[in-house]
């Protein structure tokens, strides 16, 4: 079967890296930056390594630092917590909505404290939050917002694709996304000091970076080959993407509307599945917002609707010729970082008196283990309808047996 994953002009793009033609707006990265920034109508764009180097560098940017706390999603990946660490910051998870099952903002509200120093929000699974009640709190209390749109790609709100609505928004180009160079990602934002801000943590904190780029090597050499030469003003990681991987990004970009059409086609097939089963319940979308579809997620009530277990109902539907379907990870905080107080050891004066466990967000560990993931990236839409089938087949099963 033909894989139409990298199907553009991303061989074209490295054969032109490799023999060191530029692109349109110079290097490869700043062409996709440019690229990316008049795609989601943002000022400045920043390419970086990982959608978990962009999130670090955002929290970073903004002067999140040791003891602040940082209200996170307690349904979301374990690196929207990491990167809290990683600044020697607290995670304060709030709780989801359960039937949206992205950040509930009243509970942003109950959380915040005089200690808050930001807010992460996540698209979860390309389902956009509520950002106007979430920017009327950051407004109300001066938090800035960082809005982590890793599986969001072309999702709408209000007419507009989500994008940066408050201080940051982040990508992730990781392999299983809707546009992939393997590992990348990207931060973007309207605040022309933040820009420079993250974009030096990014660059080793060289100073001749700004929020447009900047120059970290000169046509005069005489002046940065003398000794007396300063390069570093501010503290900064290696989070550069590379000229390889950007140029696989920005073919990707070109082609961002067909793949993400396609993967709500297939998402489409699912839902017309399981129309009007009671048990599997899909992922409610916002009015006047458009879904994208990184998966499709479904709760699953058909242990208490039927007595069938999540195991078994997935069993049954690889039986019928389904691919099986992903769980949702684990609450951030019930994942063993967390309950074995390793991160503690980075700093024992912050984290000593922190611990996490059960019953912090009673909606998100309630929903956690009931979540269905389908996926949504088949390249071929006539086995997605094969696999759409069997799920209905599934349902049929079980409908027949409670008969």
């Amino acid at each position: 079967m033909k894989n139409d994953k990298y199907v553009g002009n991303e061989l074209k793009y490295l054969q032109k890296v490799l023999n060191g033609e530029q692109a349109e707006h110079g290097t490869w990265c700043k062409t996709l930056e440019k690229k990316f920034a008049d795609i989601f109508e943002c000022k400045y764009a920043i390419a970086m390594n990982s959608g978990t180097a962009t999130l670090h560098a955002a929290l970073e940017a903004l002067g999140v630092g040791p003891g602040d706390e940082v209200i996170t999603p307690a349904l979301t990946v374990i690196m929207d917590t990491s990167t809290i660490l990683q600044c020697s910051a607290i995670p304060v998870y709030a709780d989801v909505d359960p039937e949206t099952f992205v950040i509930d903002p009243d509970d942003i509200e109950r959380k915040i404290t005089t200690k808050t120093k930001a807010i992460i929000v996540v698209t979860l699974y390309g389902a956009v939050c509520d950002m106007d009640r979430i920017n009327e709190i950051s407004k109300k209390y001066n938090i800035p917002v960082i809005e982590d749109h890793a599986q969001c790609f072309l999702s709408e709100y209000k007419g507009k694709y989500a994008g940066v609505s408050n201080s940051f928004s982040s990508w992730s180009f990781e392999n299983a996304k809707q546009m992939s160079c393997g590992e990348g990602g990207i931060l973007a934002t309207n605040d022309e000091k933040l820009a420079t801000a993250a974009r030096k943590v990014a660059g080793h904190g060289y100073k001749n970076l700004t929020a447009d780029g900047g120059k970290i090597k000169f046509s005069n050499q005489y002046d940065f080959q003398d000794p007396g030469f300063e390069r570093h003003d501010s503290l900064g990681w290696n989070y550069r993407l590379s000229e390889f991987s950007a140029a696989i990004a920005l073919a990707q970009l070109e082609d961002l509307e067909k793949k993400i059409t396609k993967r709500k086609s297939v998402a489409e097939f699912f839902l017309q599945a399981i129309e009007g089963c009671e048990y599997l319940i899909p992922q409610k979308v916002l009015d006047n917002s458009v879904h994208s579809y990184y998966t499709l997620g479904i709760r699953y009530n058909g242990d208490i609707e039927m007595g069938v277990t999540w195991q078994e109902f997935r069993d049954k539907y690889v039986e019928l010729g389904g691919d099986g379907y992903y769980a949702a990870w684990k609450n951030p905080y019930l994942e063993p970082l967390m309950y074995n107080k390793e991160y503690v050891r980075r700093y024992p004066e912050i984290y000593s008196n922190v611990s996490y466990g059960k019953g912090i967000c009673p909606t998100a560990e309630e929903l956690q283990p009931r979540l269905i993931q389908i996926k949504t990236n088949y390249r071929n839409l006539e086995v997605a309808k094969e696999k759409a089938e069997a799920l209905k087949k599934t349902i049929k099963h079980f409908d027949n047996r409670r008969k």
